[in-house]
């Protein structure tokens, strides 16, 4: 028992003079600076990706026609946000070296910048053609939108979504979170874009036929 007591006494004794040092970084000065940066970012980008697709398709299909649906917040969602939280919480506390990587967390910040960019601009141009539903029955303002980002990529909202949030984790340095959320969201637009486009071909014919075969989806492995 003495002997662990002394081993005890001489742990705590090298970790003062550590963060004595004039070069170490206190654990509290990364909690506030990494943490408060990282975190205030992944809300700011979270905050704004829902609060803009709902203001978008109200301004677009008009109040009535549009729920908080638009808001895009669903159960799943926020299970995987919750997680990836707890995940960082979990590693800044335990590895708090890991979210030191400015590199890395950069990468994701312009991967959220650049997956917003690419998602609003595919809604502004589809405008009313653009819907958070997939339209099983044609209406008369249904159109088949070949121009603009639609010219490089068939599902750029799908495409904007999945650099979105996979950036999002990338920005807060969570390996895990990173791998999951790209694994299930690729996973999810795997199954909608097949079912989606089953309509499109009813809706447009050959005409989407020919634009499906010479256009990418924006999706990984998505034909």
């Amino acid at each position: 028992m003495s002997c662990l007591k002394h081993l005890w006494e001489d742990v705590v004794t090298q970790f003062s003079v550590l963060l004595q040092m004039p070069n170490s970084i206190s654990f509290a000065e990364i909690l506030s600076y990494t943490a408060c940066r990282q975190l205030s970012q992944m809300f700011l980008a979270v905050a704004f990706f829902h609060s803009s697709e709902y203001i978008l398709a109200v301004s677009i299909h008009g109040r009535s026609n549009v729920t908080l649906k638009s808001l895009l917040i669903s159960k799943n969602y926020l299970l995987a946000m919750i997680f990836s939280l707890l995940e960082y919480f979990l590693e800044i506390f335990l590895f708090p070296g890991l979210k030191e990587h400015w590199w890395i967390s950069d990468t994701g910040l312009a991967m959220v910048v650049i997956g917003e960019i690419i998602r609003k601009l595919a809604i502004i141009t589809a405008g009313r053609a653009f819907t958070h539903l997939i339209k099983v029955y044609h209406e008369e303002h249904h159109q088949l939108i070949t121009y603009g980002v639609y010219r490089f990529i068939r599902h750029p909202g799908y495409s904007g979504f999945l650099i979105w949030s996979v950036g999002t984790q990338i920005m807060l340095c969570n390996p895990v979170s990173t791998i999951a959320f790209a694994i299930i969201v690729w996973k999810f637009f795997s199954e909608r874009i097949p079912y989606e486009e089953y309509f499109l071909k009813q809706f447009f014919g050959s005409d989407y036929e020919e634009y499906a075969g010479r256009v990418p989806s924006g999706v990984p492995f998505v034909k």
